[in-house]
């Protein structure tokens, strides 16, 4: 699917810094009055999805845009953002110059990060999108020993959600019908998951548990299909 024309996206690690360090925001460029700095709307409204487990370690992670451009940066950012609401009750964080909802299940956090200029509510329907179509996926509560399992099948519903930052879906009834009608078109092969877990201008890591294969990509022992009939 071609995705539609939107601004540019921001400038290559602009704001990690500050979050790395749990700092503000990067104040205004040269020239421009402090808190008048008006942002260009842009279809790019997503900077990141992930899903870390009850001790901060990532689990899975997609990465929109090039605000933290290496491993080592959103690795940083991910437990800085874990210490600041791991022991909260607010599903809502504003921190290095983002804004940031997230929801806790069992043992796992999950988490949708957007500019500090998006609205809350999209953000959040994108987060509630998320669980509970993973949810209705696993058949079970999301917890981290289901998700392991069917990490393939995460992916696939987090790419029927958001698309390069672009957000494609909130409604999960749709997410999982989409999901669904792949696999049993047969699109849920390792052909299909490589390609899934190749898609240019993002940065994402499944499991660390997840089995080698011999082409170079990897793929969690966890079946699918499993997951989709599990009662």
């Amino acid at each position: 699917m071609q995705r539609p024309e939107a601004w540019p996206r921001p400038h290559p690690g602009e704001g990690a810094a500050a979050a790395q360090a749990g700092g503000p925001a990067p104040s205004a460029r040269a020239g421009e009055p402090s808190g008048l700095r008006l942002q260009e709307p842009s279809l790019y409204t997503i900077k990141a999805v992930f899903i870390l487990d009850n001790d901060g370690r990532r689990l899975l992670a997609k990465y929109y845009d090039d605000t933290f451009p290496s491993m080592k940066e959103q690795m940083v950012f991910e437990k800085n953002v874990f210490n600041k609401t791991s022991r909260t009750e607010s599903e809502i964080a504003f921190f290095g110059g983002m804004t940031i909802v997230y929801k806790n299940s069992i043992d796992l956090f999950l988490y949708v990060v957007g500019s500090s200029y998006e609205n809350e509510l999209m953000l959040m329907s994108v987060l509630t999108c998320l669980f509970e179509s993973l949810n209705h996926m696993l058949r079970k509560n999301v917890e981290k020993r289901w998700l392991l399992e069917n990490m393939d099948g995460a992916f696939l519903v987090l790419d029927e959600i958001v698309d390069g930052g672009v957000i494609l879906e909130s409604d999960p009834q749709q997410v999982i019908q989409k999901v669904n009608f792949r696999a049993d078109d047969g699109g849920l092969t390792e052909q299909s998951v490589a390609q899934q877990n190749g898609h240019q201008g993002t940065s994402e890591t499944q499991n660390p548990g997840a089995r080698a294969q011999p082409d170079g990509t990897h793929r969690n022992t966890g079946p699918w299909a499993l997951a989709r009939n599990r009662t």
